[in-house]
């Protein structure tokens, strides 16, 4: 089949297929899960940390593993799914998706609770470059492919800020296995109805699959981020400095092969388009702001304030319901303003809100935690729909998982940068708390980890020494969180005067069809 002729077959189909908002539907699903495990875990930390008595470090990685690994890969599997066919990928993902969450879900050791982490994350990075290209090939109607990008952006933000609330209900029934046990029946779902509905989409002429290309990207994309990592935590050290060489060392071999391959994993060509590199940039920072805030606020309600894992899931709700609100007029929106002013209104909401909280403490109430969420998430809607948007419409149609893979980079990035990176600072900040009196060394070290490693350290002590600690390290775990958001704040504003000027003269695609 010509190019031609599968670009007419997929143009007829893609307006007149009937079950193509019910292939959304189960493609969104998708989107909702993956975004759900990044954050997921935040509730499940002071039982899994009860459980496996992982280090602060394991803790760190066990939180973030995930995202780095579907960071390191996405872009590959975008481009796999480009030549094998976007739907293949998608449910052979869907599968091992569901049969590693089991492996998760009875985790035995810190060490094997990272790698089941990891093996997730593999399996993740193949369904989220395969959904929203497979999104471009279902609706060529303009606007409503604006409002399907829309819907997918809105769950994609959201399940960030759902994670949280499923998590919560589960852990007041169940042990914390339930988090991963529950995407079993989802991916039976997306399976069964998406070989029925979802329509196959591949680039007609891929090329070959390049090896060293996928091997370049994922160490390139691990070494810095694991550099960013332990310099955020430690400081400056051989460990990072390494890392930091060998990543970079690896990101610019790959960006030079890519210029030099006839038919290359990624097309880096599509950088020198201002309106795609600003919309990836405010993409990866969006989404820092938004995971790492959401990520340590889950603590911050449990073991600071004391409420109850369903609690404090649901006070997390509001952020979820600013993304979908935010990313369902999005597009509206930006066509009737314009694209800049959205993405910079919306990193700029995100950044504020993350200013209003460096003045958190123990006793913040809740009308303050609960609007400055509200913000973050419309903030966050707004922003990461509208780019997604100009990133899928600035390329051919044929490259759509590769742009679709920059994209959903960004966002796994973004994610893992947010609780490495914010979370590092958080970590930094609480070590550093001095022990009361009478607290024995051993109990001390345990404390020092993690702050669920304290409130759990503190059990056998005298309850006056008990409080005494367990206040030190909650007062500590605060101090943290401030820096945090005002770190992240000074960054989220600077990228949306950044994103003004990046965006300038940008467009979202209008009138009624594609031809």
């Amino acid at each position: 089949m010509t190019t031609s002729t599968l670009s007419t077959t997929d143009h007829t189909e893609g307006v007149r297929r009937p079950g193509r908002w019910l292939a959304l539907s189960v493609l969104v699903l998708a989107v909702l899960l993956v975004a759900v495990d990044a954050t997921v875990l935040g509730l499940a930390t002071p039982f899994l940390s009860e459980d496996l008595e992982p280090s602060g470090t394991q803790l760190l990685w066990i939180g973030d593993v995930y995202s780095f690994v579907i960071a390191g890969l996405l872009v590959s599997m975008g481009s796999l799914g480009d030549r094998i066919g976007r739907k293949k990928l998608l449910l052979i993902g869907a599968t091992a998706f569901g049969a590693v969450s089991v492996l998760n879900a009875y985790a035995t050791s810190p060490e094997m609770m990272i790698v089941a982490r990891a093996l997730l994350g593999v399996a993740g990075a193949t369904l989220m470059p395969s959904t929203l290209a497979l999104i471009r090939n279902l609706f060529h109607d303009r606007r409503e492919r604006s409002l399907a990008i829309g819907i997918w952006g809105a769950m994609a933000s959201a399940g960030a800020a759902v994670g949280p609330v499923v998590g919560g209900f589960l852990l007041e029934h169940f042990w914390w296995g339930s988090v991963f046990l529950i995407n079993l029946p989802v991916m039976a779902v997306l399976v069964l109805v998406g070989i029925k509905l979802i329509p196959e989409s591949k680039n007609p002429n891929p090329g070959p699959w390049d090896l060293p290309s996928v091997l370049l990207s994922l160490v390139g994309m691990i070494g810095v981020v694991y550099a960013v990592k332990e310099l955020a935590s430690y400081g400056l050290s051989l460990d990072a400095g390494l890392a930091a060489l060998a990543g970079a060392a690896a990101l610019t071999a790959f960006v030079r092969r890519q210029l030099t391959l006839p038919t290359p994993l990624l097309d880096m060509r599509l950088f020198r388009h201002r309106g795609f590199s600003g919309a990836v940039l405010a993409d990866l920072l969006t989404i820092l702001g938004l995971s790492g805030l959401v990520f340590f606020l889950s603590q911050f309600f449990q073991l600071v304030q004391g409420r109850q894992p369903l609690e404090a899931g649901l006070a997390e709700l509001p952020a979820a319901v600013g993304a979908v609100t935010a990313g369902l007029i999005a597009g509206i929106v930006a066509r009737r303003f314009s694209v800049r002013s959205v993405v910079a209104g919306g990193l700029a909401a995100v950044g504020l809100s993350l200013a209003v909280l460096t003045t958190l403490d123990q006793h913040t109430g809740y009308p303050l935690l609960g609007a400055a969420l509200l913000v973050v998430g419309v903030g966050a809607g707004f922003s990461f729909t509208v780019t997604a948007d100009v990133i899928l419409s600035s390329v051919p149609k044929e490259q759509a998982g590769s742009a679709s893979a920059v994209s959903e980079t960004a966002y796994e990035l973004g994610a893992a940068l947010g609780i490495a990176v914010l979370g590092s600072i958080v970590t930094g900040v609480y070590r550093g708390f001095a022990t009361p009196a009478g607290v024995p060394s051993d109990v001390a070290s345990a404390a020092h980890e993690s702050l669920g490693g304290a409130v759990e350290a503190s059990g056998g002590l005298a309850p006056d020494t008990a409080t005494a600690l367990v206040s030190a390290a909650q007062e500590a775990f605060t101090d943290g969180l401030r820096i945090a958001a005002g770190v992240g704040a000074v960054v989220l504003l600077a990228t949306a005067v950044a994103a003004w000027f990046l965006l300038r003269g940008q467009k979202l695609e209008d009138g009624p069809v594609e031809h």
